[in-house]
């Protein structure tokens, strides 16, 4: 666990877990937290960190409806919970099931205090939509909710802290690892996705795993995702068999081939 001061104010915390990246912005009168994490020891742990940096009243962000992300905010009791409309939806949907999922996944690893830590926590749904972009004041400083468009999945949303030029991009933008493009990604859409994350014009971007990167690397993964994106075109129109586009992949194939064979359209 790892605290990155970015700017004045506006935090990432690292964990080697899923080599997750959580953020923390700090106004004058209130806080945004970026993510809960992944299950309620998880979010406690992550609560407390915050607290060692302010006692300021929080106000919480959802990035997107994957597991990973929203399982902590039982932590977070009291707090408003933004997301874009679709992410609750979702979890209404398959929250359990993601977790089920992914707790089978623990324990073929070894792994079974996460599991039942996963199985255990409980679903705390947001209750603030993020359709158009929303302002938060945060006293001294605002920061603003920017729904992309679909991507790494229907719901994802950006945190822009535009006087620190940072952005929170939850797993639209991944580094360490290929982006995931899974049954609810949209690869011929995630291209324009990022280039309204480089429109906010950010300084510093800061995955949901990974460390924060810049405006460079955000434009390196774009003409990646670009690249995948025609693949996926070429195989969706036949011109292009699954294993001759596996062949042209900027990514491995197990990155390559659920977005191929799964990947979202419309």
């Amino acid at each position: 666990m790892t605290w990155i001061e970015l700017e004045d104010g506006v935090y990432a915390r690292r964990y080697a877990e899923l080599d997750q990246t959580l953020g923390l912005v700090v106004g004058e009168r209130r806080c945004v937290v970026v993510d809960t994490g992944t299950d309620e020891v998880h979010g406690a742990e992550w609560a407390a960190a915050v607290r060692e940096v302010t006692d300021l009243p929080w106000t919480v962000v959802i990035t997107h409806a994957h597991w990973d992300h929203f399982l902590g905010t039982t932590a977070f009791e009291g707090a408003p919970v933004w997301a874009h409309p679709g992410c609750r939806t979702e979890m209404v949907a398959h929250g359990r099931y993601q977790a089920e999922k992914w707790a089978q996944t623990y324990r073929e690893q070894g792994k079974d205090e996460l599991a039942e830590r996963l199985l255990a926590a409980r679903l705390v749904l947001p209750d603030h939509e993020v359709t158009d972009p929303v302002t938060l004041d945060l006293g001294d400083r605002v920061v603003t909710l920017v729904h992309p468009g679909r991507g790494h999945t229907d719901n994802d949303v950006l945190v822009h802290v535009p006087d620190a030029a940072v952005v929170f991009a939850g797993d639209t933008v991944e580094q360490g690892a290929p982006p995931s493009i899974g049954r609810d990604g949209y690869p011929l859409e995630w291209p324009t996705a990022l280039d309204a994350l480089l429109e906010l014009g950010p300084r510093t971007v800061v995955p949901g795993h990974g460390e924060p990167v810049d405006a460079g690397f955000v434009r390196a993964q774009r003409a990646e995702l670009a690249t995948v994106a025609s693949l996926f075109d070429g195989v969706r129109s036949g011109e292009l068999t699954v294993e001759e586009a596996l062949r042209h992949s900027p990514y491995p194939e197990d990155a390559t081939r659920p977005a191929l064979e799964h990947g979202q359209v419309g």
